[in-house]
């Protein structure tokens, strides 16, 4: 059975807001083993994509230096590997105590099954250059932050590069929460700068192990809508069939654009 959720557009005083969601007891680690132990073919568009989207932008600008950030990054490196051979430094910001303990472990010493994800991402020259691959690399500009996406990020420079994968809807049920982590993640991005974001669309919510998570109901027409506030240089690609990932959602929505 599914917990009760709020529906798309209802007020957000009968919403499930990010606050009252338990993020500390959030499990990457069966998260990892249900979503990330293989390569969904899913997850293998969404990074054909994505590393044609950044790459093809930072051509453009060799040596140029960047600042990146994988906003929510949880229980997923792919995101942040997709940005790694063109930054000097990466901000991996997320909420949750064990997500944050399972990102430091990570970069101290990856799990097998992110080599598969690598290798993907390796189809691109970029990506297959960096000298001995990318785990030296990550430990050396990865940097693990705490912090709340609902809550503007307190920083005079901003990003040059950014992701966030599966963040915004799947917070809480609030269609106002939704709106605002996608103007606050667009919003710490300089003029011009690549991203990629992606998300489930009319998502029902998901358990991890025997914890229950919010979800917000939007569509494809809604995320367009709410990331063309800030910026019209946005193409939103569809990916997967409905419930091929998980029960309870539509379909992927991938938008890669520049700020």
């Amino acid at each position: 059975m599914i917990p009760w959720r709020t529906p798309l557009g209802s007020p957000d005083e009968l919403a499930q807001l990010n606050a009252d969601a338990r993020w500390d007891d959030f499990d990457p680690t069966l998260y990892v083993q249900k979503n990330y132990s293989r390569v969904l073919s899913v997850d293998e568009t969404i990074m054909s994509i994505v590393r044609a989207h950044f790459s093809d932008h930072f051509s453009r600008f060799p040596g140029e230096s960047v600042d990146g950030i994988d906003v929510g990054a949880g229980a997923n490196l792919y995101p942040a590997l997709s940005m790694l051979p063109w930054c000097d430094r990466i901000t991996l910001l997320d909420r949750s105590r064990s997500n944050l303990e399972y990102l430091r472990l990570q970069i101290a010493g990856h799990d097998d099954s992110w080599d598969k994800f690598w290798r993907k991402l390796c189809l691109d020259d970029a990506y297959a250059s960096i000298p001995g691959g990318p785990w030296a690399r990550l430990r050396d500009v990865a940097r693990v932050e705490q912090g709340d996406i609902l809550q503007p990020v307190d920083r005079r420079e901003r990003w040059q590069t950014g992701t966030m994968f599966f963040v915004a809807e799947s917070i809480s049920t609030s269609t106002r929460e939704f709106h605002r982590a996608v103007q606050n993640f667009l919003e710490a991005l300089t003029p011009g700068a690549p991203f990629a974001a992606a998300f489930m669309e009319h998502s029902q919510g998901y358990w991890v192990g025997d914890s229950w998570f919010p979800a917000c109901d939007v569509g494809q027409a809604d995320i367009g809508a709410s990331i063309r506030r800030f910026t019209d240089s946005v193409r939103t690609y569809r990916i997967g069939k409905p419930g091929e990932v998980r029960p309870g959602y539509t379909s992927i929505i991938l938008a890669c654009g520049f700020r």
